[in-house]
C-alpha cells in the first residue's frame, strides 16, 4: 500500500512509482495531481507532430522559463525533461 503523502498529492501510488523512476518531487507530484492521474492515456499527439505555438503553450502551462527564446527542438527537449 502506498504511503499517504498528504493532501498535496492526489495519487500516492503513482507519485511513488514516478519517484522510484527518478523523477523530481515536483514533477512526480504534478503528474500524480492531474485530473486523470493513474488513468491510461496515449491519446496525446507526439511533440514532433505539434506546432511550435502548441509546444510554447504547453511549456507556458508547465512553467518552463525562457521559452520565448527556444526553437521547436528546444521546446520539445525542455518539455521532455521538465
Amino acid at each position: 500500500m502506498a504511503k499517504d503523502h498528504g493532501p498535496s498529492v492526489k495519487n500516492d501510488e503513482q507519485y511513488e512509482a514516478l519517484r522510484d523512476e527518478g523523477m523530481s518531487k515536483q514533477k512526480a507530484a504534478r503528474i500524480a495531481n492531474t485530473p486523470n492521474a493513474g488513468k491510461k492515456g496515449g491519446k496525446a499527439e507526439n511533440y514532433e507532430d505539434r506546432t511550435k505555438d502548441e509546444l510554447y503553450q504547453q511549456a507556458k502551462k508547465v512553467g518552463i522559463e525562457s521559452r520565448s527564446k527556444m526553437n521547436k527542438e528546444e521546446l520539445i527537449e525542455a518539455l521532455r525533461n521538465n
